[in-house]
């Protein structure tokens, strides 16, 4: 057996898929915290039965009378679950949110901890 120095770390792709060999798809490094992030921003809290409060909720409010209020609201929610949940992998550097009628856009700029790559990327998500 390696010892723990020398193991390596495999990540499961998001969402949960067979690659084309039949074995459970793996995720490089950038999608994993691209897919950790997607995880965290469209899980509500109280959805995880092992983590009650893990997610920020960003889709209970997506009906929610769209006003300046409450998109600052939800960015102030978002970076809170980004700081708790993912501060050891990411350092947000700038966070726009955008709603409308059935939709939630969140245009995020990280740096990667790991590997100091900056990403810029946008999360959407519909109403159910």
């Amino acid at each position: 057996m390696r010892p723990l120095s020398q193991r390596t770390r495999t990540d499961i792709a998001f969402p949960f898929h067979a690659d084309r060999r039949g074995r459970t798809a793996h995720a490089r490094s950038a999608e994993h915290v691209h897919d950790l992030i997607e995880q965290l921003l469209f899980t509500s809290p109280g959805e995880r039965v092992m983590r009650p409060d893990f997610g920020c909720g960003l889709l209970d409010l997506v009906f929610a009378p769209n006003s300046p209020e409450l998109l600052s609201t939800l960015e102030l929610s978002v970076q809170a679950a980004l700081q708790r949940w993912l501060g050891d992998l990411v350092e947000v550097v700038a966070l726009d949110i955008e709603g409308g009628d059935d939709v939630v856009r969140v245009h995020l700029s990280y740096v990667v901890r790991a590997t100091g790559t900056v990403r810029e990327d946008v999360f959407e998500g519909r109403a159910a």
